[in-house]
């Protein structure tokens, strides 16, 4: 209903999804997301909305208002309180999963460093005279060079991302 709704009164405005979007400085792909019902606006957002296509709230939300009640107040409230839920949901969700991307960056780290330690360069006593062995070698060793200058910032800023993400108890 939502969806439906700000679409009608956005295209009775004359109003285009980009010029929408840029009055509510979002980008075009949000109003589309709300008009698709793949996204709702937040609480702070539906009031930005009505108050650029001129509408009330409650008529963004589907209700036809003749006159304010405290009722109807009431329903709305409820409706963005459910809105709000979703949403908060949905960004504890994805903190979680970039918390869990930045252990498995560090556990990623740790595994290829043991492995090289491991492994300790063998490409380095190969025999280069054959093409396809100096091929792999070279890359091998531009690999290894890389990663070993890399490896220790990138891994200090997962484990930042780690301690930041953290849920707090």
């Amino acid at each position: 209903m939502l969806n439906e709704n700000i679409k009608a009164i956005r295209k009775s405005k004359g109003l285009s999804q980009e010029e929408l979007a840029i009055k509510l400085n979002v980008v075009r792909q949000t109003i589309s997301k709300w008009e698709q019902a793949l996204s709702v606006p937040d609480a702070d957002m539906l009031i930005a909305i009505s108050e650029v296509l001129e509408t009330p709230v409650s008529t963004l939300l589907g209700e036809t208002v003749a006159e304010t009640k405290a009722d109807d107040f009431r329903a709305i409230s409820e409706k963005l309180e459910v809105i709000n839920l979703q949403l908060a949901h949905r960004k504890a969700a994805r903190e979680t999963a970039i918390h869990w991307l930045f252990i498995l960056l560090c556990v990623g780290i740790v595994a290829v460093s043991a492995v090289l330690i491991e492994l300790n360069s063998p490409y380095l006593g190969w025999d280069y005279s054959q093409p396809e062995t100096a091929v792999i070698g070279v890359v091998l060793h531009a690999f290894e060079w890389l990663f070993v200058r890399t490896a220790p910032l990138i891994l200090l800023g997962a484990i930042a991302g780690v301690c930041l993400t953290r849920k707090k108890a």
